[in-house]
């Protein structure tokens, strides 16, 4: 319990030197991060290791996906790329529709993209869209999100829902189908429906921007001048063609297990659907599609290149101390307190899983780490009561999304792209995220009648 009071307080401290010290976001992480270090009893020089391993796990990856993603995102943009989306989505479903029509989008996007790729892929279309409307980012900001969350939080092959399915031996495919089920009421009412509710709580949020500090300003374009649709589809597509691919090919050549030593052709489908690796081919693609065919100069595109950097450089670095957080709190020995807490527990295993979950969501902050922790723990409940693994991988899962708040990287990340305060960022993301979880869960349980 002690370890839950030092948490708690570390919280407190963090918002406490955020809002009111108006203290760098990035500063104040690390500060937090060890003072709770301090707290939970870890040794001083095991501190810095953990903060260390915190930052360099989370930005290996990410510091390639989001820069690649930026600068593809912002060569789509600065060659009006992004403008000949927006045009041609509103005419098509018209603008009544819009909203509709980006969280349909998002969600067949999401199905093959990670949540943080989907992101930064989006977000400078959503927001040429919402400038050509008329109506404020989050308005088609939030369908898009949670689009992207529910694919994030149900969905295999994402990282989450595929490695909760092997450890509990559940069957692909009842998970996708029943993933499926859960996943469209999710998004519905977390998307469009919670809008409108957000609106009038937090009308703040949602005046409209002619430009983002994570995005810059987005320049005006005259339809002739701009690349064709297609072309301009392609080049924003690319990184979910080489994942979606590759995801195709594991499912008809390996029955969707990738193979654990990857040689020849499967090598070279492994790479192009790893996010670093489809990052990399679609920048060379879009340096010449949106660059060099559209006789951009040198100079033109490395201007839009530095631009793009600098954008979102204090982002990486948010989300690095994010995990910083994250990982000092799983090394502070958090997740077995809480396992602790829950021992001879006589409720319904999913909901049981589901609270577990939860818990070690609002703890430890990452969402896979929390369903990959809480897999573990009730996987013996599991066998004893004989629960559908299929329901209870998805009851983690819906878990797993609920109460996103400072200790996650996607707070952070919401926060910077949308431009929002911490106030602001809590009263929709985080609510937007458990009202996800809340869905899922009361989606589980009625599958649970019948399955």
């Amino acid at each position: 319990m002690e370890s839950l009071i030092v948490l708690f307080l570390g919280i407190a401290l963090l918002l406490f030197l955020i809002i009111k010290v108006k203290m760098n976001t990035f500063i104040a992480l690390i500060f937090t991060s060890v003072v709770v270090g301090l707290g939970l009893g870890m040794n001083f020089v095991e501190i810095p290791l953990s903060i260390e391993k915190g930052i360099g796990s989370s930005l290996g990856e990410l510091a390639i996906v989001f820069g690649f993603g930026a600068i593809l995102g912002r060569l789509v943009s600065d060659a009006g790329g992004a403008y000949r989306i927006a045009h041609t989505l509103i005419n098509v479903f018209g603008r009544k529709y819009v909203q509709l029509a980006v969280m349909i989008a998002s969600f067949i996007l999401g199905i093959a993209l990670f949540f943080e790729v989907g992101m930064v892929i989006l977000i400078p279309i959503v927001f040429a869209i919402a400038l050509e409307v008329g109506v404020p980012l989050l308005y088609l900001g939030i369908p898009m999100a949670a689009a992207l969350s529910v694919t994030h939080g149900f969905l295999p092959p994402h990282p989450a829902p595929t490695a909760i399915t092997a450890a509990l031996g559940a069957n692909p495919g009842h998970v996708l189908m029943y993933g499926f089920l859960i996943a469209v009421p999710a998004a519905l009412i977390a998307g469009p429906v919670f809008t409108k509710v957000a609106q009038k709580y937090a009308p703040d949020a949602f005046k409209i921007k002619k430009e983002l500090s994570a995005f810059g300003e987005v320049k005006s374009f005259t339809l002739a001048d701009t690349p064709s649709f297609g072309l301009a589809l392609l080049t924003s597509l690319f990184p979910v063609i080489l994942m979606g691919l590759t995801t195709l090919y594991t499912v008809v050549m390996h029955d969707g297990v990738a193979p654990s030593k990857a040689t020849g052709l499967d090598s070279f489908v492994a790479m192009i659907g790893n996010p670093v690796g489809a990052m990399i081919i679609s920048l060379a693609f879009a340096l010449w599609s949106m660059g060099w065919h559209q006789r951009k100069s040198a100079k033109q595109m490395n201007a839009t290149i530095e631009s793009a950097v600098k954008s979102i450089a204090m982002l990486l670095l948010i989300i690095g101390g994010g995990a910083a957080f994250k990982q000092i709190l799983i090394d502070g020995g958090i997740s077995n307190e809480i396992s602790h807490l829950f021992m001879n527990s006589a409720l319904s295993p999913l909901l049981l899983a589901w609270i577990i979950t939860v818990v070690l969501r609002v703890a430890l902050g990452s969402a896979t780490v929390a369903a990959l922790t809480a897999a573990g723990l009730v996987q013996p409940l599991m066998v004893s009561a004989s629960v559908n693994p299929a329901l209870m991988v998805l009851s983690i899962g819906a878990g797993s999304l609920a109460a996103s708040h400072v200790n996650d990287a996607g707070f952070w990340m919401f926060k910077e792209y949308f431009d929002l305060s911490v106030k602001q960022t809590l009263q929709i993301w985080t609510v937007l995220e458990t009202l996800i979880s809340v869905v899922g869960l009361i989606m589980v349980l009625l599958l649970s009648l019948v399955v």
